[in-house]
């Protein structure tokens, strides 16, 4: 990936989150903008999110972006000015619930946790 396409990366990630979270304050309030990932042509980029694990806010996020893209696009591409500002498309991101459900399903085994016994230093494989 080049060093332009990660700089339109952050920039795009912290535009949209600003304009979520003026704009759309009331609306976004259980949403957070975790990554861009625009294509290297910079006609694309993907923007992953994730919510709270407030009942119904995943249904909501989602009804959301689909009836806000176009005028959340429009609004970032005024204050990021590129030759072709990129097509957005919103993308739930579930890692950090399937993080949290590895590390519940680690905590049920015991191997993670204060209680979880030191690694044998003996032990090679």
């Amino acid at each position: 990936m080049s060093q332009r396409v990660v700089r339109v990366n952050e920039l795009l990630k912290r535009e949209i989150s600003h304009v979520l979270h003026t704009r759309y304050q009331q609306e976004a309030v259980h949403v957070t903008v975790v990554d861009v990932d625009t294509a290297p042509n910079l006609r694309k980029a993907r923007v992953y999110y994730s919510t709270t694990d407030t009942p119904g806010a995943d249904w909501e996020a989602e009804r959301f972006f689909a009836g806000h893209r176009a005028a959340i696009q429009r609004e970032v591409s005024r204050a990021v000015i590129l030759k072709y500002f990129p097509q957005l498309e919103f993308v739930r991101d579930d890692a950090v619930e399937r993080g949290t459900r590895v590390n519940e399903i680690l905590d049920d085994l015991g191997l993670v946790g204060e209680d979880a016994p030191p690694p044998d230093e003996n032990h090679q494989s």
